[in-house]
């Protein structure tokens, strides 16, 4: 086909949700008596998947952890997901439009979900700092060439570890 006659891409949001939330307060009622500052651990996470023929599902997740001293105050999760309609997109440019730009999209909703979740468990709330899905996604391959280079390497070092027997 000529450029004129290929189809345009196409890259549409069709919902915005939560898909999972979760606060857990384990030391309910004390915790909210403790006045010591507590140290907050955020973990961010990101997955796809396609289920229809142009349809695919991105989820950003985030673990917040609150402790004081060896005490647990709250431990938060919420997973916010999308639906996104995408056709025509070359295959180079999907994983990037996955990986990086409907993550960014989601993010705000996150993070509004992860701060209100936290105030309404009885905390003030926690802001999740902005990210850079674009370095994470970099990162992320980069970690996937180095395990397929250990890979290689392994296969091309013979049949594996030789055992010598003195004799």
């Amino acid at each position: 086909m000529s450029e004129a006659q290929q189809p345009q891409a196409s890259f549409q949001i069709e919902k915005i949700y939560v898909k999972d939330i979760s606060l857990e307060i384990p030391n309910a009622p004390q915790v909210f008596m403790q006045q010591a500052q507590p140290q907050v651990e955020v973990q961010i996470n990101t997955a796809s998947s396609q289920f229809a023929d142009v349809y695919f599902e991105v989820t950003v997740s985030a673990t917040v952890t609150a402790r004081a001293e060896e005490r647990t105050l709250f431990l938060a999760e919420a997973v916010q997901a999308g639906i996104f309609s995408v056709r025509n997109v070359p295959s180079g440019e999907l994983d990037p439009l996955l990986g990086v730009a409907c993550p960014t999209i989601l993010f705000p909703y996150l993070r509004e979900t992860i701060s209100d979740l936290i105030a309404r468990g009885g905390f003030p709330p926690v802001l999740l700092s902005p990210i850079s899905f674009e370095a994470l996604y970099v990162q992320r391959l980069q970690q996937q060439q180095q395990q397929q280079q250990q890979q290689q390497q392994q296969q091309q070092g013979g049949e594996g570890p030789r055992i010598e027997v003195a004799r």
